[in-house]
């Protein structure tokens, strides 16, 4: 069964947050790529691209530190949050690093009119 985009990224949030991360964000996409090309009116080369891709950023105080892969096996995602953890320890402090507050978030809005997946059959 494959798992939901919203699952994955919950479990990149809980894989940081047990690695010691102060604060986190994820991210998680499904895409499907087609490539065609015609030469002379003659189909030269056909591809299609499927994949996952997810991605995480973890905050230590005013440190911060990104990761991303493709492989979304629980093991991964383990290894990608204690690996953004270490990096993260390492990394020069940021006084300006935050994530938004409540009230500094969007709201009310037609995401909709944003167009960002199309519902159309491929």
């Amino acid at each position: 069964m494959k798992r939901s985009l919203v699952d994955l990224g919950q479990q990149l949030l809980d894989a940081a947050k047990r690695a010691g991360a102060d604060a986190c964000d994820a991210m998680a996409v499904d895409g499907v790529s087609h490539s065609i090309e015609v030469r002379g009116g003659q189909l030269e080369q056909a591809e299609r691209a499927e994949g996952i891709d997810i991605g995480l950023r973890v905050m230590l105080g005013a440190r911060q530190a990104c990761v991303s892969a493709s492989d979304i096996s629980a093991e991964a995602i383990e290894l990608m949050a204690q690996r953004a953890v270490e990096m993260a320890r390492h990394a020069p402090d940021d006084a300006y690093l935050c994530q938004a507050s409540a009230e500094q978030l969007a709201r009310d809005w037609d995401v909709e009119a944003l167009e960002l997946s199309d519902p159309a059959e491929e």
